[in-house]
């Protein structure tokens, strides 16, 4: 009879929590430019008033020769999501940023409660992303929705230039 509680206490215990979580894909789209540069791209989640719950992710160029480090230097060019939240970060952010990507599609995911997406109250909120590159243009995309989501639902939004399409996938 203990064995039989003790399985059971086991199986509840290694079951996996079953929360909400977001996918996103961001892609790059390939340019044509004589001097091409990978982007920097932040990708956060703002409420309605503009606050910021959560940066997901913050792709950046990580070599740091010198003096100031080249790649924090240019973070301040993703304008908004330098003057929401970025210039209170002290980069690295572990879990949250990393070396620029190639051009692609880039899948995210992120589980609701776990680093970097905290517990969100009930509300409106947007997914933003901004994508700044050297000697090139910058572009910020943004995609409301509701937490908590009641179905799953998948989301789109295209860049014009320095972003491609972006897609939030919102999971119960």
């Amino acid at each position: 009879m203990q064995v039989r509680y003790s399985m059971v206490l086991g199986a509840m215990i290694s079951a996996p929590a079953f929360a909400a979580g977001l996918g996103v894909n961001v892609e790059i789209p390939r340019l044509n430019a004589a001097e091409y540069h990978r982007p920097y791209v932040a990708v956060w989640i703002e409420k309605a008033d503009q606050t910021v719950p959560a940066t997901l992710t913050v792709w950046y160029d990580l070599r740091t020769r010198g003096a100031e480090g080249a790649g924090t230097k240019w973070l301040k060019d993703m304008r908004q999501w330098w003057r929401r939240t970025g210039r209170d970060l002290e980069m690295p952010v572990d879990g949250v940023s990393s070396a620029t990507r190639p051009v692609g599609k880039h899948q995210l995911n992120f589980t609701e409660g776990t680093n970097p997406l905290p517990k969100l109250p009930a509300g409106q909120y947007k997914l933003v992303v901004e994508a700044s590159r050297e000697v090139g243009g910058r572009e910020l995309i943004t995609i409301p929705f509701t937490w908590p989501p009641q179905k799953a639902e998948q989301l789109q939004a295209q860049g014009t230039s320095e972003l491609g399409a972006i897609v939030l996938d919102i999971k119960p």
